[in-house]
């Protein structure tokens, strides 16, 4: 069992799927009678590894907003304040944004993700109001259509580069949950508006939340 794991030449993630599969095998074995041991508790796979990713700090955020007028980098400031994926934002509709309750409903990937509502942080809700009157079907549209990511990474590459700093679009995401805990911001508040399912069973099936709530929630952040 441990010799397919260690010379599989996978990463860690194919590497806790053969673990798994061992595991099921194992226990079917058990219930088979064919070995008295579960052998597959002994075999060990890769860590997860840390996560590389590194939330925008406070003054590079005020970069953002003094290059604001460059193309695109509204779309940055939308995915700190927001949360959304990269892959999320690019695929949400004008008709998904309600500027009358200030909410944005999108999100994917996941079940708990798909369809959230995330109100509109009163920092971009001038941003989300100018792309929505631009018209197009799509909230951040390139030439009238959706953008795919291969563009907008084009996109991104420019910006990083104007503001002189390094960072990936998941990056975001990780800065606007980080900056949601340090302001206090409840933690089912925050697992709803990053569509993360809470890992809590008593808050996943007795805590529901208001969007005036959410909306308390992600004004906590005032930068």
């Amino acid at each position: 069992m441990q010799d397919t794991i260690d010379n599989c030449g996978c990463g860690y993630s194919t590497q806790g799927a053969i673990k798994a599969l061992w595991g099921h095998l194992d226990k079917l074995a058990l219930e088979l009678d064919v070995t008295m041991r579960n052998y597959s508790s002994l075999i060990t796979s890769a860590p997860i590894p840390e996560t590389k990713k590194t939330p925008f700090s406070d003054e590079e955020i005020q970069i953002m907003w003094r290059i604001q007028d460059v193309p695109w980098v509204d779309s940055v400031l939308f995915l700190i304040y927001s949360g959304f994926r990269i892959s999320e934002m690019l695929d949400l509709k004008s008709d998904s944004i309600n500027l009358e309750n200030d909410t944005i409903t999108g999100g994917t990937k996941t079940r708990a993700g798909k369809d959230r509502i995330v109100p509109i942080h009163s920092k971009i809700h001038s941003i989300v109001e100018r792309r929505v009157n631009e018209g197009g079907d799509y909230l951040f549209s390139n030439d009238g259509k959706r953008c795919n990511q291969t563009t907008y990474r084009t996109f991104w590459h420019e910006i990083m580069k104007a503001a002189n700093i390094q960072h990936t679009p998941h990056d975001c995401r990780h800065t606007f949950r980080s900056r949601l805990d340090s302001a206090g911001a409840n933690k089912k508040c925050i697992d709803l508006m990053m569509g993360h399912k809470s890992k809590d069973v008593g808050e996943r099936v007795y805590t529901h939340k208001t969007i005036d709530e959410l909306r308390a929630a992600i004004e906590l952040v005032t930068s």
